[in-house]
């Protein structure tokens, strides 16, 4: 999200509530995210890492922490969450109450795609995993807190129907034995970055915070429009970039129009091409792509460009769950 990693986010807004020991919970792509985080220094703050052996669900990654948590309260906070006013407000209520357990909620259009809630008076009296009939349209957001009690709940888990231990059923075991799981509202926007739609629409809502500044070059045939980040040994040559926007370190723009809402990574190379509301990332290039791309999910040394010395077709080599339209 404007050339950020997610999780650098979810850190940001963990040690902004006062949290400082955090562990992180790992499995395949464990190497890229040590690699992004690092022992957390950065953020201000101290991450260990725990190997979970199978993605076998939430409650099951608080099984695999549990020597890391001890007997800890803790805050649960799902890497791919984005939250608008972060956490600060809902932690500082959990350590001044009895609650067994506090979650956000927020209205949904389409809550059979998320685990929900139903509430009276502020208490949680049901939960349920991604039903297939909801008994509400209120979504839990990927934000927990928990005392001690939730371990001997998660205890007494079987797997779902998706195989997997769900900490929905945790959190209804708790519910179950009279105990209190406090519900708050989201006040700010909350994104769940796990569709590529919704990738380009956090990284819009991450934008629309942007402060304009220039460390790179732009040439007196360039212009800049409205909110523009311009990193150190980027260039914008004979080009328009409109914000808000990003344009990432050693970047190059030339001969191009790059559109709102729109994050060029690292060494992007962007060249006689028109590009608006996407996110390209690091070592990606784009050259002479005849129309306009818009609402673009670019990978990492991706290539697009047009084929000049051939008959006019399309060659495609595409990554899973690739969607590509052609006109």
């Amino acid at each position: 999200m404007a050339n950020r990693p997610i999780l650098h986010y979810a850190l940001e807004a963990v040690v902004a509530a006062g949290i400082t020991d955090v562990g992180m919970v790992v499995g395949d792509t464990a190497a890229e995210i040590e690699a992004a985080c690092g022992d957390g220094r950065a953020f201000g703050c101290r991450i260990t890492y725990i190997r979970q052996p199978a993605p076998l669900g939430l409650a099951h990654a608080v099984q695999t922490a549990r020597p890391f948590l001890g007997d800890a309260p803790f805050l649960m906070y799902l890497g791919d969450n984005l939250l608008k006013g972060g956490v600060t407000e809902l932690v500082q209520a959990f350590r001044a109450a009895d609650w067994d357990a506090a979650i956000l909620l927020t209205p949904v259009p389409h809550p059979e795609q998320f685990g929900v809630a139903v509430v009276e008076g502020g208490r949680v009296v049901r939960l349920v995993e991604k039903p297939r009939v909801p008994p509400s349209n209120l979504a839990l957001v990927g934000v927990y807190l928990f005392r001690p009690s939730v371990h001997a709940a998660i205890a007494t888990l079987t797997p779902s129907w998706r195989g997997e231990l769900e900490i929905t059923d945790a959190l209804q075991r708790l519910i179950d034995a009279g105990r209190t799981v406090h519900a708050e509202t989201v006040t700010g926007w909350w994104k769940d970055t796990g569709r590529p739609e919704d990738v380009l629409e956090a990284n819009r809502l991450v934008l629309e915070d942007l402060v304009p500044r220039v460390a790179g070059t732009v040439d007196a045939a360039s212009r800049l429009d409205g909110r523009v980040v311009v990193e150190a040994g980027a260039r914008i040559v004979r080009s328009t970039v409109r914000g808000p926007a990003i344009i990432g370190p050693d970047a190059l723009v030339e001969d191009s129009f790059v559109g709102p809402f729109t994050s060029l990574g690292p060494r992007v190379v962007v060249r006689e091409t028109e590009i608006e509301h996407s996110v390209v990332m690091a070592d990606t290039v784009l050259e002479a792509v005849p129309g306009r791309l818009d609402g673009c999910l670019l990978g990492r040394g991706v290539r697009v460009a047009r084929r000049r010395d051939a008959p006019r077709a399309f060659r495609l080599v595409l990554g899973d769950q690739s969607h590509v339209e052609v006109l």
